[in-house]
């Protein structure tokens, strides 16, 4: 009986602790996939740049968990741009991708949608990523209560 309260106790810490770190927003980095990959590895997304079908592997290589920061700005079009700063392993994950994929492409998406295709045109280790346009007032919400904007002080946890 003891063992099994034992148990109980370790699962609510469990779950409180997964709670706790719920997102509010979604950011998913995927690379262009082989036209050749299954359905296993790969999906169909229409390209920005070509308005054709592309093929992205459907594992995310970046993910809101990489992210510590980001600053947002009002884009040309009515929507909005940001920059957005990753921690030291999605910085890692960039320049690997950035190295091993030139001449490929990334697609970010943010809550789901498809928001930049990005050509790899240069190594990047920064560990920066920009999103030119395409985002809403309601994204930079969602994305203010789960990150800091660049500049600010870390946030706390709570």
């Amino acid at each position: 009986m003891r063992t099994l309260s034992v148990f109980a106790l370790c699962l609510v810490f469990a779950l409180a602790d997964g709670v706790a770190k719920q997102r509010h927003c979604t950011f998913r980095v995927h690379a262009q996939a082989n036209s050749q990959d299954t359905e296993v590895f790969a999906t169909s997304v229409r390209g920005q740049i070509s308005g054709k079908n592309v093929a992205i592997e459907k594992m995310p290589w970046i993910s809101e968990q990489d992210v510590t920061a980001f600053s947002a700005y009002p884009a040309q079009d009515g929507t909005y741009g940001a920059l957005i700063q990753l921690d030291e392993h999605g910085r890692v994950v960039l320049d690997t991708l950035s190295v091993e994929r030139r001449g490929g492409f990334l697609f970010v998406f943010v809550n789901g949608r498809l928001i930049t295709q990005l050509q790899v045109d240069k190594r990047v280790s920064d560990g920066k990523i920009f999103i030119p346009s395409g985002l809403t007032g309601v994204d930079i919400d969602l994305m203010k209560k789960d990150w800091r904007q660049i500049g600010q002080q870390k946030r706390q946890s709570h």
